[in-house]
């Protein structure tokens, strides 16, 4: 079900129409000469139901009577807006006229002026109410207060996360714009994905998922195939699998480089930024950048164990034992704990995190009370055990 959204301000640039009549450019093959924006929009997209947005001044008198509104109807609305005083009585009859010369629902949803946060979160709530789970949106910015396209972004983001709709897209009739008698219709929806980028980012950083780039690289152009990677990517760090990670991350990471897509390439280095581990040194600097960066997002199991395995693979390296055999795995270690004997307490904090159980030490009893002792452990261990 698809559903557009309108907002409806006070313009008077005419007085017989409220708003300057524009012929709205959709497409090659769609223009439409109309005072309201949205009526066109509404001709074009054919969707299955209209809700009109506005507050208890804006032009709901001009706007019926130009859609056909019957005399009574006109003056009733007509006083109302005058007093700044326009209810959801007044607004019925017009209303129902305007749904039935439609043939969809019509539904008009008053707001406040959003003049602070108070009034802001007040039109979101009021968009929420009225909106149903699943259905699909077209936003209309055109015509509303200039304050309210923004608060429209928000809205459309809030309405796709809280509510469950789907934003199809946002509207907008360029009127500034308009050369050679035809104003173009702009579509915003592109912002929303911006801000997709901008989530993308933050909630890596946060947990350090690259799958979350997945479907934004797809969206923007990259073959599926190639953007599916990153989350394999995610899945063989997350589960302690850093060469695996390591061999599927350097095989995409061609491709983040060449990818071109305009969003893609708006953010590609940071998105390089974040996934270029794999490029130090050996396995051991792999483990390390790793539980550095786990570290700092505060995710202390996975950054204790990335570094416990950095310790290992480290000493592997210097008896030029394979780091990837177990067995001597365990020899190495056994031997480096001798050299370094506060390794134990890096292995009994990683235990203790690892099994959520209360540590033979009481050193690490302490540190794990408190985050920012168990920061400051973090930090000496990485000094103590990985200084040249």
């Amino acid at each position: 079900m698809t559903t557009l959204i309108s907002f409806l301000g006070k313009g008077r640039a005419d007085r017989r129409t409220g708003y300057a009549m524009a012929t709205y450019r959709f497409d090659a093959g769609f223009a439409r000469g109309v005072p309201f924006f949205g009526m066109a929009l509404h001709e074009y997209l054919q969707p299955d139901r209209l809700i009109l947005v506005g507050t208890a001044g804006s032009m709901w008198d001009v706007f019926f009577e130009h859609e056909g509104a019957d005399d009574d109807a006109v003056l009733r609305l007509m006083a109302a807006v005058e007093a700044g005083a326009v209810d959801a009585v007044v607004l019925d009859v017009p209303r129902r006229q305007l749904a039935e010369r439609l043939g969809v629902p019509v539904d008009c949803l008053l707001i406040p002026y959003a003049r602070d946060a108070a009034e802001q979160a007040g039109v979101l709530r009021g968009l929420a109410a009225t909106v149903r789970v699943d259905e699909k949106l077209a936003i209309d910015v055109t015509h509303g207060f200039r304050h309210l396209p923004m608060l429209a972004l928000v809205a459309a983001r809030y309405l796709s996360r809280v509510v469950g709709v789907k934003i199809d897209d946002l509207y907008y009739g360029a009127l500034e714009m308009t050369a050679g008698g035809e104003t173009p219709v702009l579509r915003l929806g592109g912002l929303l994905a911006m801000l997709d980028w901008v989530d993308a980012l933050s909630s890596y950083d946060k947990d350090g998922d690259y799958s979350v780039f997945a479907p934004l690289l797809t969206a923007d152009g990259m073959d599926p195939g190639r953007a599916e990677l990153l989350a394999r990517t995610a899945f063989f760090e997350r589960t302690g699998n850093p060469v695996r990670a390591r061999e599927t991350l350097n095989s995409v990471f061609s491709s983040v480089e060449a990818h071109a897509g305009p969003l893609g390439g708006l953010f590609s280095a940071n998105l390089k930024e974040r996934i270029g581990w794999f490029r130090r040194g050996k396995r051991d600097d792999w483990e390390l950048a790793l539980a550095d960066a786990y570290g700092e997002r505060g995710d202390y199991l996975r950054c204790v164990t990335y570094m416990y395995e950095a310790f290992i693979t480290r000493a592997c390296n210097e008896r030029s034992d394979n780091p990837n055999d177990f067995q001597q795995r365990k020899d190495a270690y056994t031997h480096a704990r001798g050299a370094k004997p506060m390794v134990a307490r890096l292995e009994y904090l990683r235990n203790a995190l690892a099994h959520g159980v209360r540590p033979r030490s009481e050193q690490t009893t302490k540190t794990l009370d408190d985050e920012s002792s168990l920061r400051r452990e973090l930090k000496s261990l990485r000094k103590t055990l990985f200084q040249p």
